[in-house]
């Protein structure tokens, strides 16, 4: 003999709807949760990494100059507009942080061969010295692409105007600077270089003031900052980076992938 199936309550019923939905809403979640983690997978390769800034700071726009480049054709800002680039400050007789600089360049150059919008851009600041031939040299001890990894000279005047009022970096002109001590070497009266605690008629300076590099043998001492500097494709100056400083070096990475994929 069968037994007769009670009723289903109403109650019951409300209950019943109630785990059917909440069943809906985790099985939604997880296939969510599937999907968005396949497409960060995809993007990995410009997705910043933990600590990297999406939208990176924009501290002020370079101005336009006119230096030569190693191949003897006149290079202004205009044209790397509409390319991400990296610039630094050395000289071919540096024996102290340039040539770390240098080989970091190398480095950029390989590790972004594939991005042709990428320049890397090193500016002499020991131009008397630095002539053509002599850049021309020191490229090519580092393997520097001709057309993707700059070397640029010109007049002291419009490089020291560059670096102390456009990238806002320390320099000092060789020859300059008295045996010791800096910082009565480097009085704020002195334009345009900067004195020893970063200080120049322009303003504050970005960067260590002090000795980044020192004087190569048989020549006179030059002072630079020794920070690489990362402008945007409207020539805007968006970080700097500490060219000794392992984590920054890895953060300019970063910075650099981000701002190619900016519009």
């Amino acid at each position: 003999m069968n037994r007769q199936q009670d009723p289903v309550r109403p109650w019951e019923a409300a209950l019943q709807r109630l785990l059917w939905g909440a069943l809906a809403l985790v099985l939604a979640g997880v296939g969510f949760a599937g999907a968005w983690s396949g497409l960060r997978g995809g993007l990995g390769a410009w997705w910043p990494a933990t600590g990297a800034t999406t939208r990176l700071p924009a501290y002020a726009s370079v101005p336009d100059f006119a230096l030569t480049e190693r191949s003897g054709r006149l290079l202004g800002a205009g044209e790397l507009r509409g390319k991400v680039w990296v610039a630094t400050f050395i000289y071919t007789r540096c024996p102290d942080t340039c040539p770390l600089q240098s080989a970091e360049m190398a480095r950029l150059q390989r590790e972004f061969e594939a991005e042709e919008d990428l320049r890397l851009v090193s500016v002499t600041v020991d131009p008397e010295r630095d002539t053509l031939a002599v850049l021309s040299r020191y490229a090519a001890r580092f393997s520097a692409h001709p057309d993707r990894w700059l070397f640029l000279t010109g007049d002291w005047a419009a490089i020291r105007r560059l670096v102390a009022e456009g990238f806002r970096l320390a320099v000092v002109e060789a020859g300059e600077l008295p045996e010791s001590p800096l910082d009565e070497a480097f009085p704020p009266s002195r334009a345009g270089g900067g004195d020893a605690r970063g200080r120049t008629d322009a303003g504050p300076l970005l960067g260590p003031a002090l000795a980044l590099a020192h004087a190569a043998r048989g020549g006179p001492m030059v002072l630079h900052s020794a920070r690489f500097v990362l402008v945007d494709r409207a020539s805007r100056i968006r970080g700097y980076y500490d060219s000794t400083d392992p984590e920054r070096l890895r953060q300019l990475r970063r910075d650099i992938r981000v701002l190619l994929r900016e519009a």
